[in-house]
């Protein structure tokens, strides 16, 4: 495999791999040493079916079912991640980190290009772990004991899932999904501290009120989104992105108006956050 970084703080691509057939374990432990290291990972030109694609969700982890939509009739843990012609609010169209109002929120999450526009729509990645060490003293004392609570009824990212939901949406969904988890969380399999809250989710501080929470949480939002944290990444068709959901943030930029753009989507099980 060649490693190509993207960027100082995040981000890789891996060439040389072809996705599309049975992987070695040592091949496997090799992906997965980069992607700890990198936070997000990609590779280009994926010739994928539906079921090649859960076999390489299944060589990196447990694939599981998202809350909201439905997946594809034969594989339900794949969702259209997807934004029409005539529809002007991309699907999760915000800085966030996936589903962080569960109780055990997915440890990672992988996204196929299937349907591309001419232009735009591309992904934006932070590394958490950057911006925490980049906190004062000061501050990281203050964080490390609290608590954010995540809810999945935030106007913003509510609003994002409006299409998706009316032509796609679950029957069995919950209108509301809340769930607190640290602040400031360490990565249980490299150790790294990161800030574990985001905008699109994170309402306030456990013990104190929105109105109170609301200058210290918009300074982080603000600091999360610093531009020496981040990478960008511009897809094709079979462009494959690996995140992992527990130190990273993304941001699908939603800049490609009257054209279509569909991807393919996979969330990985994951422990409750410490």
């Amino acid at each position: 495999m060649e490693i190509v970084r993207i960027a100082g703080a995040v981000g890789a691509e891996i060439h040389d791999v072809d996705l599309a057939q049975p992987l070695a374990p040592s091949t496997v432990s090799a992906i997965r040493a980069v992607w700890l290291e990198h936070g997000v990972i990609f590779f280009r030109d994926q010739k994928l079916d539906p079921r090649q694609f859960m076999d390489f969700a299944l060589a990196m982890g447990t694939p599981i079912e998202y809350p909201f939509v439905r997946g594809l009739p034969d594989f339900p843990q794949i969702i259209e991640v997807k934004k029409l012609e005539h529809e002007r609010t991309n699907f999760g169209g915000m800085w966030h980190t996936d589903t962080a109002y569960l109780e055990c929120p997915p440890s990672a999450t992988m996204l196929l290009a299937r349907e591309l526009p001419p232009y735009g729509g591309d992904t934006e990645f932070s590394s958490m772990a950057a911006a925490y060490d980049a906190l004062s003293d000061g501050l990281k004392a203050t964080l490390s004991g609290l608590r954010g609570v995540n809810s999945s009824a935030k106007a913003d990212v509510t609003k994002s899932r409006e299409d998706r939901i009316a032509s796609d949406g679950r029957a069995d969904a919950r209108k509301q999904y809340v769930s607190e988890h640290p602040v400031v969380r360490t990565h249980p399999e490299t150790g790294r501290k990161s800030l574990y809250i985001n905008s699109g989710h994170t309402v306030r501080f456990a013990g104190w009120t929105e109105e109170e929470s609301q200058p210290l949480l918009s300074f982080l939002f603000h600091h999360q989104q610093r531009a020496e944290f981040t990478c960008r990444f511009a897809w094709r068709p079979g462009s494959l992105a690996l995140w992992d959901n527990r130190c990273t943030l993304h941001n699908p930029v939603n800049d490609y108006h009257g054209f279509r753009r569909i991807m393919h989507r996979i969330t990985l099980a994951g422990d409750r956050p410490r």
